[in-house]
């Protein structure tokens, strides 16, 4: 039977159809193009992935390219840290290269522009630039320095160049278009003064290209045949082609750009500039705090490679943005620890429990499998002794019958070993339960419903565990006009206890990886020394926090009265809106939203569009041209229903070039899409 083929995503369909095109195998090649201004996070992933998945699916070269155009931001020491994540998921390039290897190169091309009348330099402050540049509805108009002469613009270029003029004073423009459409082609900035030291060229330099001149040409220098990147990049790719226009020869493999939904995860920042926020105001312990979405992060916390590529390889490649719930990552690293990590028992919260027909003196040490799910990972010998620590949290002195651990007269076994009944129990002063007195059995084979870990006291290692949870409360936390994103950081994110745990850890070397029965995977982290053995808790047995946030919605409602009760059933009993109705509703909103709301926002409204049908949409194709926001949410119901089979027809084609038209350059993304 041969094997099921995986469906290709669209940008493997691009792919695919420009080989059929007359594109060679060995011509397509691939770049990760990283900005070393900060470490890299979850979704960076995503980029990587889809980038080095394509070298690994075609067998073509992928090139690590840092783009190093702003030394005010850029260390070597992000440089060495991207390196080591990259490798660290299990990629390898073919060539690592810089942007600054170009730098010569791109000042050659940008005396040619000049030359060629398409370059200027425009001395004026950036808010009369800004002024001049209009906004999207309204078109630019022409600075006073843009019909400089050639040779005032190649004298005042290589003063610049030669340190002559201070921060600010003059940039090199694009000369394209001030009433574009695109704002981005109104003159876009090519070069600007910046007096930095450049971690590689050092003091060589004192203008720097923009990202836009240097991302395209760089990519034809490299001869890259697909430039891929994330959706926000798509309204620039058409700057993308104009500077190449200006360089390209028809004989080389000229660069496409195409674009893909970034990866946005639930109760998490992606913003570089926040995320070293956090670490500047010392809310978190560095880039690699194991509660940050940095993969040097997550690598602290105890996920693997293989967990981040799954996570990634399950999220898909999407055209249209959306927000990933973080427990499908949280998922995967515990599919992939439960088939390969260790299990072993630790009690983080203890109290004493003494089997008191349990011969004084007396130790054993008895078989433990190590992982069941993994038949070659053998047995260990764990100790067992009269005195055993347990879990506070197992034992009550009363309980009903769904309580399946230890109460005063009930039995349970201990894991690996026998079958226990609670006694009795001990107290302090105060009514805190200090000790629990048991019998135990040495028949084995009797059936109970409990299972509990525990440690011998005698042979317990003491360890710290450092229990993290997520580091905001807010799904998402910087999606919010009014407040903060620092106004949602979880004051309960990090736990350090002492706890204590069965011998064999202490062999436990930096970054192993363990399941603490019943309790969840943990690893060993970095500050881990000899006599102080630190685990970090990488995630639970199961998913706790949807069930958390459940119970704190529910205990946050008001009682209601029979009344308030009666009131509430009328209103159930009442016919729901359709989902049309809402889906203009939501329209109405969205173009005022933050980005993050927006995909929020647009994943309702996909979701709602499976309730929709075309006769009820259709009506919608003739909303005024200023309702931008309700024209959008058409647009992104009608790409349901053409997904889900709806043929188009003259009705759709006219809305969707209509739409294709408009300034907004939202409205032209969602359109072109479909």
């Amino acid at each position: 039977m041969s094997e099921e083929r995986k469906p290709l995503n669209f940008i493997e369909q691009i792919i695919e159809e420009d080989l059929s095109n007359g594109i060679s195998k060995d011509e397509l090649r691939f770049r990760f193009p990283p900005e070393p201004n900060g470490y890299l996070h979850i979704g960076h992933t995503k980029a990587i992935g889809i980038s080095f998945g394509l070298g690994e699916k075609y067998n073509a070269p992928v090139n690590l390219r840092f783009d190093d155009t702003n030394p005010a931001k850029e260390e070597q020491e992000y440089v060495d840290a991207i390196k080591e994540d990259v490798a660290w998921l299990g990629y390898k390039w073919d060539k690592e290269l810089f942007s600054s290897d170009y730098f010569q190169q791109l000042y050659d091309w940008a005396i040619v522009l000049i030359k060629e009348g398409k370059a200027y330099i425009d001395s004026q402050s950036s808010e009369a630039m800004a002024e001049q540049k209009g906004t999207p509805t309204q078109p630019g108009v022409d600075g006073p320095f843009r019909n400089r002469s050639v040779a005032e613009n190649l004298d005042l270029f290589e003063r610049m160049k030669n340190g002559e003029f201070e921060e600010g004073s003059h940039i090199l423009r694009a000369k394209i278009d001030m009433q574009h459409p695109n704002m981005l082609m109104r003159d876009p900035i090519m070069y600007r003064i910046l007096k930095k030291h450049h971690h590689r060229t050092a003091n060589d330099w004192c203008i720097y290209p923009m990202y836009d001149w240097t991302h395209g040409e760089s990519d034809y220098i490299e001869q890259i045949s697909h430039s891929l990147c994330s959706l926000e990049f798509k309204p620039h790719r058409e700057l993308y082609d104009w500077f190449l226009d200006q360089v390209v020869d028809t004989s080389l493999i000229r660069p496409k750009q195409r674009e893909f939904a970034r990866l946005n995860l639930s109760y998490t920042i992606m913003s570089k500039r926040k995320l070293l926020q956090l670490v500047n105001d010392g809310v978190v312990n560095g880039w690699d705090d194991p509660r940050m979405p940095t993969i040097s992060g997550l690598r602290r916390r105890g996920y693997t490679p293989n967990a981040i590529r799954k996570f990634v390889e399950t999220v898909g490649v999407a055209k249209r943005d959306n927000v990933i719930d973080v427990s499908l990552l949280e998922f995967c690293i515990r599919e992939d620890l439960n088939k390969t990590a260790p299990r072993v028992m630790a009690v983080l919260d203890p109290v004493k429990l003494v089997i008191t027909n349990y011969p004084e003196g007396k130790e054993e040490w008895l078989e433990a499998e190590n992982n069941q799910e993994d038949d070659s990972a053998g047995f260990r010998k764990v100790p067992f002794s009269r005195e055993l620590y347990i879990e506070k949290d197992d034992f009550k002195e009363a309980a009903g019958n769904k309580f399946f651990r230890l109460k005063l007269g009930g039995e349970v076994r201990l894991k690996n070993a026998y079958i226990i009944k609670a006694e009795s129990v001990k107290k302090d002063v105060d009514g805190n339960i200090i000790e629990i007195h048991c019998t135990y059995s040495e028949d084995t084979s009797r059936k109970v419903k409990g299972t509990l870990h525990w440690v011998s006291i005698k042979h317990a290692i003491k360890v710290e565990v450092r229990e993290y949870d997520r580091l905001f409360m807010d799904e998402a936390p910087d999606s919010h006009q009014d407040k903060d994103f620092m106004d949602f950081i979880n004051p309960n994110s990090l736990k350090v206890i002492p706890a204590f745990a069965e011998p064999s850890l202490k062999e436990a070397k930096i970054g192993d990886r363990f399941q603490f029965q019943r309790l969840g995977y943990f690893n060993v982290d970095n500050d881990t020394a000899s006599e102080r053995i630190i685990f970090n808790k990488t995630v639970g047995l199961r998913d706790s926090w949807a069930k958390q946030t459940r119970a704190e919605h529910s205990r946050s409602k008001p009682a209601q009265n029979s009344s308030n009760q009666k009131q509430q059933n009328n209103k159930s009993q009442q016919p729901k809106r359709k989902a049309i109705d809402v889906i203009q509703q939501l329209g109405k909103k969205y173009t005022n939203l933050p980005e993050i709301k927006q995909q929020k926002i647009k994943a309702e409204i996909q979701e709602l569009s499976k309730k929709v049908t075309y006769e009820e949409l259709e009506p919608l194709f003739n909303t005024a041209a200023k309702k931008v926001g309700t024209r959008i949410a058409v647009v992104l119901t009608l790409g349901v229903l053409l997904e889900n089979g709806q043929v188009k027809n003259d009705a759709i084609n006219n809305f969707i070039a209509k739409a294709l038209e408009d300034k907004n350059p939202l409205l032209v993304a969602e359109s072109e899409a479909i």
